[in-house]
């Protein structure tokens, strides 16, 4: 299960991030890697963490022209990631661009494991005033993440980001074996932070979630260490 919990490790330097990993050593979690610290550590940071056996979650969240995307994709699968994403709102083309610099990356080197591929939907931080009146989407929040991943399914994603409020909505209309991350994952009493759309860890799970992003409540625990397994505990348990 723990391999399920993802950790974002959203530090401006790469000490700051080993000295969390240090608090974290031995459990066999996902790291995420975000735009702050990929920009700042860059590649060499993603290969220490490949060495060191975790699985990384590149959270780089792409959304360009179909060929920059492509050529986007075979840079960070050349890479060794787990997992990278792209915007669903970059429509089908630009999504299977993605999966086609996956496969030049891995017939360049075949000996590179295939990475998921995944799209953001809506970000959890998005409430429906803000997609209605700002983005300029009419509808429900969960409507659109379900559209956008029945989207994304259908340009050969292996699965999107989403709140877990979605999560059965998208297994339903994808099926079971799409994979769906979830944001906005806080156990019982934390801090809503900047989040919109929140479960707890179990609430989460039950749910249909098949990896969780959990942050703050974490990484900012006065015993981050404790704090992940007692969060490893409840998914367990639900």
């Amino acid at each position: 299960m723990a391999g399920r919990l993802m950790i974002p490790l959203d530090y401006p330097d790469a000490s700051q991030a080993r000295e969390m990993i240090g608090k974290l050593r031995g459990i066999p979690c996902y790291m995420k890697v975000g735009m702050q610290l990929f920009y700042a550590a860059g590649p060499d940071f993603v290969r220490e963490l490949k060495d060191n056996g975790y699985s990384v979650f590149l959270d780089v969240k792409m959304h360009d022209i179909p060929n920059t995307v492509k050529g986007g994709a075979q840079s960070v699968t050349a890479l060794g990631v787990d997992m990278f994403n792209v915007h669903a709102a970059g429509g089908s083309a630009m999504m299977k661009a993605a999966l086609e610099g996956v496969e030049l990356a891995i017939a360049q080197n075949p000996a590179l494991k295939r990475p998921l591929v995944i799209a953001v939907t809506q970000l959890t931080s998005t409430s429906q005033s803000v997609m209605n009146g700002e983005i300029g989407i009419p509808g429900e929040v969960p409507d659109t993440v379900v559209r956008y991943a029945q989207l994304a399914a259908a340009a050969g994603l292996d699965g999107v980001v989403a709140s877990p409020q979605e999560a059965a909505a998208i297994s339903a209309a994808c099926g079971s074996g799409f994979r769906t991350v979830t944001p906005g994952i806080r156990p019982s009493g934390s801090s809503l932070d900047d989040q919109s759309r929140v479960m707890t860890p179990g609430q989460a799970i039950r749910q249909g979630s098949h990896f969780l992003v959990i942050g703050r409540p974490i990484t900012a625990a006065p015993d981050p260490r404790q704090a992940a397994e007692n969060i490893i505990k409840e998914m367990i348990q639900a």
